[in-house]
């Protein structure tokens, strides 16, 4: 074993370089406001986590990014997952530190911040990048906000990192490979169409003979189950689901999208237990930043109130609008409209269940 020197915990660290990173511009000015530390070391945070966000995401594309991934690199893709949804926990709980800070604290030092905004946030947006969110999918406002407010060599940075290959693009790959969209010798789809129609009387059974309905009320529930008979049948019809993909209202192909409906369904299954808890942790990591970016608004309304933000936005307002709309796979929370009760499930070949299954010859009769 190679002897080395001696290691210093704050040299490891690099302990000086951290915190002595911390210069409140209210300093510049006379007198240093109390607050603007704190504003800082929170912010300064919340860039650490996000590198070490990027880190756990850029391996995790590595690992799809190869033609064949076993079981064994499942595993460590959900483990990074999994420690992704952690880190993005503690941004959440984070805002509570930074609510400890009034309005009256904020306005003290907020003017000596302008221009500068979270829309600088570099390493946010390549977040977003490596997730799948590209510039098609954000509003208007918001691409001329990042467009205008980073540095040249940021907007680099980040077109290039929109160009590449995003885990939502290995995802939609990596269900596509999969063989569930068809079967050889067994007719899934159809004995699940007919398990559709199947729940979708009993359904309109139940509708028809509540007697706790009104007729107006009963004509729109009819209506609204009409609407998931056409939602299903978009599933299972190419043409149809073409057309919902042009339009942009999916974006999984549709056999990624077959084959994670089926890995929903079918969860139990040990081959299928894997994959279902990586698509659930990807749900896991939008529903925690749609979260975090519902409280950061909630918190700029508490501080600002109306007020613009200190990048030229509408604040809290712009905040809340974003919220909802920069989420990469939404495709897998809509997963849910296509799921039915196990009991109502179609019963699968033993053939099939084997290969989902762990059989062991030398305990069969």
């Amino acid at each position: 074993m190679k002897i080395h020197p001696p290691l210093y915990y704050g040299d490891y660290l690099q302990l000086p370089k951290i915190l002595n990173a911390q210069a409140p511009e209210s300093a510049k000015y006379g007198q240093e406001i109390h607050d603007e530390t704190l504003f800082i070391v929170i912010h300064q945070t919340y860039e650490l986590w996000f590198k070490q966000i990027l880190h756990e995401l850029d391996s995790i594309r590595q690992i799809m990014a190869r033609p064949f991934v076993p079981s064994t690199d499942l595993y460590i893709i959900n483990a990074r997952l999994k420690r992704v949804t952690t880190i993005q926990q503690i941004l959440i709980d984070q805002i509570q530190v930074m609510e400890t800070m009034t309005t009256l604290d904020f306005m003290e030092f907020r003017d000596y911040l302008v221009p500068a905004s979270g829309f600088q946030s570099l390493q946010f947006r390549l977040v977003e990048a490596a997730l799948g969110i590209r510039p098609e999918h954000r509003m208007d406002i918001e691409k001329q906000f990042i467009n205008s407010r980073l540095k040249p060599e940021d907007r680099k940075t980040l077109a290039q990192a929109e160009n590449n290959t995003s885990i939502f693009d290995l995802l939609e790959d990596w269900l596509a490979r999969m063989p569930f969209s068809q079967f050889e010798g067994y007719d899934f789809w159809g004995e699940y169409s007919l398990a559709v129609h199947k729940m979708l009387k009993q359904d309109y059974e139940i509708i028809l003979n509540n007697p706790g309905l009104d007729e107006p009320l009963r004509a729109m529930e009819l209506k609204n189950l009409e609407t998931t008979r056409e939602t299903f049948a978009t599933l299972l019809n190419a043409d149809k689901f073409a057309e919902q993909r042009a339009q942009g209202k999916i974006r999984l192909s549709q056999k990624a999208m077959l084959s994670a409906v089926f890995i929903f369904l079918y969860r139990d299954y040990p081959a299928l237990q894997m994959p279902f808890e990586i698509l659930s942790a990807l749900v896991e990591v939008d529903e925690k930043f749609t979260t975090w970016r519902f409280r950061h608004a909630l918190m700029v309304h508490r501080i600002l109130g109306t007020k613009i933000g200190t990048g030229g936005s509408s604040g809290h307002e712009y905040l809340k609008l974003t919220t909802e709309r920069n989420r990469a796979f939404l495709d897998l929370f809509n997963l849910a409209t296509f799921l039915m009760p196990k009991s109502m499930a179609p019963a699968l070949p033993g053939s099939i269940k084997d290969q989902l299954d762990i059989v062991y010859d030398a305990f069969q009769s």
